[in-house]
């Protein structure tokens, strides 16, 4: 998250230690936690405490094979939008070994369409069309609330431990394997680079990936490249 609220950092942390979440990261540039924060985390001074601090989205999602970017608004992106009774099934394939990123945007703007675009898929939040957006320690206690039956479940995904999901880094360095292959192949010739290329990391994260599925992506680009003659 990025918040632009000192306030909001205390509650975001009061909230997940409400729900059993110990660990928090802030994607700079972030509010730094001062009084206010401390009051309002009332009780969750280790979690505030144990705060992460990370300078870009990409290292913060670092590690996680599956990232859950959040909207309160309707028709942003264009990512599998998952809504919060589906998300617990979504993060219950996840083997045990795996990991989830939960983003929340700041406050006032919410996420970015690039940091949207970097998620494995967009969780829509319910909430009303006339006055959608929400205060964004309410919106981790939802999100969290709603995972909270999860843990309760015994299921603890079905995943094939024999070929794990891929993290974040994985899969954006395959993204980038391709935005070689398909700058070589002039698939850009439009001159819309930058959104094409975003399409294609939604194609290919739409879901969690294994490192097997990440390899054979990666292994396609390079022969695209082999058979141009291009740098790899």
């Amino acid at each position: 998250m990025r918040p632009q609220n000192a306030s909001n950092v205390g509650s975001v942390a009061r909230a997940a230690k409400n729900f059993a979440v110990s660990r928090i990261t802030i994607v700079e540039p972030g509010v730094a936690v001062d009084d206010d924060s401390h009051r309002l985390a009332a009780g969750a001074g280790d979690v505030l405490a144990g705060v992460v601090r990370c300078a870009s989205l990409a290292e913060a999602i670092a590690g996680h094979q599956t990232v859950v970017a959040t909207s309160s608004l309707r028709g942003r992106g264009r990512l599998r939008a998952v809504s919060l009774a589906e998300l617990p099934d979504l993060l219950a394939e996840i083997p045990a070994s795996g990991s989830a990123a939960l983003v929340f945007g700041p406050e006032a703007s919410g996420l970015t369409e690039d940091e949207i675009a970097r998620g494995t898929c967009l969780l829509r939040l319910p909430s009303s069309e006339e006055f959608p957006t929400m205060n964004l320690s309410h919106a981790v206690a939802l999100v969290l609330g709603t995972l909270r039956a999860r843990d309760e479940r015994s299921a603890a995904g079905t995943a094939d431990p024999r070929d794990p999901l891929a993290p974040a880094e994985e899969i954006e360095a395959a993204v980038a394997h391709w935005d070689r292959a398909l700058d070589a192949i002039d698939f850009y010739d439009t001159g819309h680079r930058d959104r094409s290329l975003r399409d294609w990391r939604r194609l290919i994260a739409a879901r969690p990936l294994t490192v097997r599925e990440v390899a054979i992506l990666r292994g396609v680009a390079n022969r695209v490249l082999v058979a141009l003659k291009r740098p790899r």
